[in-house]
């Protein structure tokens, strides 16, 4: 069933991206008189599960859901129809309309994903807020994976800045490990004094492959009592903290947990801080579950709520930063010290990224995401893609010289190449990694 709610949720997102970014394309073809042959979710080699026509254009459902498609008159795209070019030009087709507007034509699908992008952020703000983890709450510091002490941080440490800059949303600082090209400086308070770590970048890039940043840093817990649901224990009130359990202190929640388990079905001695300076202690039975009987209180989150004016800006702003953290992550992959070209993924982790469980913010985040990487991917002046068609359009508008239609073709077969060997490779290394590796 998990499965089934993952593909579910990546078809339906998928779907929604690729239908509005054809739309876009329609629109502003149909907006300047362009008349528009086909207009398809998914491909359709060879036949299409339903089809049906409405003025002069055919609309269907193709069976290869490796994207979708709009066919404009006379235009060279991925259909290579070439007789349809040797026939004299109608003025309802593209290669009739001024390159200004054929070049809307070819950004607007890039546009309208994009703007869904805006749209969904300023929905989640609105809806949800802004929710994370402060830095600045962490106050007994942060428990590392064993990545995290090869790279030299200690239990306890807190985070102070990176290369310069205050540390503060959590999700953020670990990304920006993440995502790197060069050696990283970290601050962290360690033992009341400020350390200074260097982070070595074929480091950080063996820990982005082992998937090292899962669970990278987790914020230390103390042992807080929120509420008593034991009468062996009813000595405790809300809000004192566990600071020793027998002669064992200076543990977290996670560490003390461990302790009571290796105890469990015996009586420990608690040592008890109350309202910050009085301490008490008794003997209290552990369970064969190796628990007290208590409920902790835990770390709160913050949420950045907004009146749906003020996430308007904020929508647009998240917009941009994930669009420029995006093109980061895709400079490096042409950098080979970073070898991110090696994570290149297809469908298996576009999949992958979706919950087992159905959780609407979650899907819109993701959702807003991939139609980023859609629009920037499209966007890239590879022959084929969008940006490959608008940049002799652009050419042709700065020039005043139209490019042959030869010149189009075999672009077009080059582009094919190009993205043929990409999808190939992204795949492969799915198919490596998920059943061989």
């Amino acid at each position: 069933m998990d499965i089934v709610i993952k593909v579910l949720q990546f078809i339906l997102s998928f779907s929604l991206l690729v239908i509005i970014h054809e739309f876009g394309h329609f629109f502003f073809a149909r907006l300047f008189g362009t008349r528009v042959e086909k207009f398809y979710l998914f491909f359709n080699p060879w036949f299409s599960l339903f089809k049906f026509k409405r003025g002069n254009t055919e609309y269907g459902l193709g069976w290869l859901p490796l994207g979708g498609y709009v066919k404009i008159a006379g235009m060279i795209d991925e259909s290579m129809d070439t007789e349809q070019m040797k026939q004299p030009v109608k003025q309802d087709e593209f290669r009739a309309k001024p390159a200004w507007q054929r070049f809307l034509v070819m950004i607007a699908g890039v546009v309208m994903n994009v703007v869904l992008a805006v749209a969904i952020y300023i929905g989640i703000c609105y809806t949800w807020g802004d929710t994370y983890f402060s830095n600045a709450d962490a106050k007994w510091g942060y428990n590392f994976n064993e990545a995290g002490h090869k790279l030299g941080f200690h239990d306890g440490d807190r985070l102070v800045s990176i290369d310069g800059e205050e540390a503060d949303d959590i999700n953020k600082v670990v990304n920006s490990l993440i995502i790197t090209e060069s050696d990283r400086s970290v601050v962290v308070e360690r033992n009341g004094r400020q350390v200074e770590l260097i982070l070595p970048l074929d480091e950080l890039i063996s820990m982005r492959q082992q998937k090292g940043y899962e669970n990278f840093l987790l914020p230390r817990i103390p042992f807080l009592i929120d509420s008593v649901v034991n009468p062996t224990v009813a000595q405790l009130r809300k809000g004192d903290e566990i600071v020793a359990i027998d002669n064992v202190s200076g543990l977290d929640f996670a560490g003390y947990g461990q302790y009571l388990k290796a105890h469990a079905g015996v009586s420990v001695l608690l040592t008890v801080l109350r309202e910050g300076d009085m301490l008490f202690e008794f003997k209290a039975p552990v369970s064969e579950n190796g628990t007290l009987g208590v409920i902790r209180k835990g770390l709160a989150l913050r949420t950045q709520k907004y009146t749906f004016l003020e996430a308007i800006p904020a929508g647009i702003q998240r917009t941009g930063k994930v669009i420029s953290s995006y093109w980061d992550q895709l400079k490096m992959i042409v950098q080979p010290k970073t070898k991110m070209y090696e994570e290149l993924g297809g469908f298996i982790s576009i999949g992958s990224i979706f919950p087992s469980t159905w959780d609407w913010q979650d899907f819109w985040m993701k959702t807003a995401f991939l139609s980023i990487i859609l629009a920037v991917m499209n966007i890239l002046p590879i022959p084929g893609l969008d940006g490959g068609h608008a940049i002799f359009t652009f050419w042709e508008m700065i020039s005043g010289r139209k490019v042959s239609d030869k010149v189009l073709e075999a672009a077009q077969y080059v582009g094919l190449i190009i993205i043929l060997f990409l999808l190939l490779y992204a795949n492969g290394n799915d198919i490596y990694r998920f059943f061989i590796k």
